[in-house]
């Protein structure tokens, strides 16, 4: 038998995935654990995407993305975002941000270089810098501070290894989002430091009033030491079609596009010009989605607020819940487990996201309202059936 290289060896496996195979098969499940909007693609999309088959559109695009397509990032980017980025040398469309990471990652990460990884955080940043040869820090995010970046802490972890910081925002799985005032105090801290940023930013629009997200490659002296990336996934229903994108510096776009060309060549050309349609178009689409989220969140985050021992806040943005289980107890991984098998409801425990996941579940309200109570109503259920057995003995 054939050994697997030291570096995929070396990748944990996804606590997702451990979920996944335990709910596999088993009937009248409620799926809280996944990150997928439930919506149709957009009629005006679906419309764009027809045509562009129609039309025989069906060829290899430029590595870097379709050109129409980039100046229509640019033109978002200038107007939702805050800053500029030449459609021609700063900006590059990927294969979803998961590819816009990879390429990231690989092409500014050197040998024993630290990056420094919010936790809890997505649970692919660790594996993409391992893969790079790159060590991963944590910086721990609390819920005293709403889950949000401590600069104190950001700074306690930099060392004179570290080139690069991982910002997530909104925030999966907290659903937490930086405030423009904190984003300065990070922007300041790089700049003194010499640190490329990372700013991972696919649910931008997927934020709850009076919250406002903010990129941090805006901000004075943070354009051309950050690396953003975005997505059509999560902001237009979009996940299947694999269209992400990221802005930097000229030096590193264009060394990204070299790169690309080995990994998938081009992305998909027929969702490209979906993409074009999904900027271009009118944007009523996105404003419904999010009004429909927050009637969810604020089923979900009612209901387990209800419970009696599952606390929750009312996450500031993506489609994510982070309650806190610390009364049940029960660790994350023990809670998941039993919830699955005798509430019927699948969520992810903390842990998936880092240590500090721990006392929590990640749940997804991209379901939709009617599984969303169902959920709520079985959860509740379980913990009225079981407050007297599992909560902690009182000190």
């Amino acid at each position: 038998m054939i050994n697997p290289s030291e570096r995929v060896d070396a990748i944990p496996r996804s606590g997702i995935r451990e979920i996944f195979d335990l709910a596999r098969g088993v009937p009248d499940l409620v799926h809280l654990e996944l990150g997928e909007p439930d919506f149709r693609l957009p009629d005006n999309i679906t419309a764009a995407c027809i045509q562009a088959l129609k039309d025989g559109f069906t060829k290899y695009s430029p590595n870097a993305g379709l050109e129409e397509l980039r100046e229509a990032i640019s033109e978002k980017l200038k107007r939702e975002n805050g800053f500029d980025a030449d459609p021609k040398k700063e900006i590059m469309v990927t294969a979803g941000a998961m590819n816009a990471l990879s390429l990231s990652i690989l092409s500014t990460i050197n040998r024993g270089d630290e990056v420094v990884i919010p936790d809890p955080g997505y649970v692919s940043y660790v594996a993409q810098v391992l893969l790079a040869g790159g060590v991963p820090v944590y910086v721990p995010l609390k819920e005293s501070d709403d889950y949000h970046v401590a600069v104190e802490e950001l700074e306690r972890v930099v060392t004179k290894k570290t080139k690069m910081v991982m910002l997530n925002s909104p925030s999966n799985p907290t659903g937490a989002v930086e405030h423009k005032d904190n984003l300065r105090k990070i922007a300041e801290l790089a700049i003194e430091k010499n640190l490329l940023v990372l700013s991972d930013e696919p649910y931008e629009a997927l934020v709850y009033p009076p919250n406002q997200h903010h990129s941090i490659a805006a901000l004075p002296g943070m354009r051309d030491r950050t690396i953003s990336i975005f997505s059509f996934s999560k902001t237009y229903a979009m996940t299947g079609m694999r269209v992400g994108y990221m802005t930097g510096g000229e030096n590193l776009i264009r060394q990204m596009t070299k790169l690309q060309e080995h990994y998938v060549s081009c992305v998909n050309s027929v969702a490209q010009k979906g993409a074009i349609e999904a900027l271009r178009g009118p944007q009523e689409c996105v404003r419904d989605m999010v009004a429909e989220y927050t009637v969810r969140r604020d089923a979900l985050i009612d209901g387990l607020n209800a419970s009696g021992i599952i606390t929750c806040p009312k996450p500031e943005g993506t489609f994510y819940a982070f309650p806190n289980i610390g009364q049940t107890g029960c660790d994350a991984k023990t809670l998941a487990k039993r919830l699955l098998t005798e509430a019927k409801v699948v969520t992810v425990p903390g842990t998936a996201f880092g240590k500090n996941g721990e006392g929590h579940l990640r749940l997804s309200f991209a379901t939709g309202i009617k599984n969303v109570k169902k959920a709520v109503e079985r959860i509740g259920k379980f913990c009225e059936k079981n407050t007297i057995q599992s909560a902690p003995t009182p000190k």
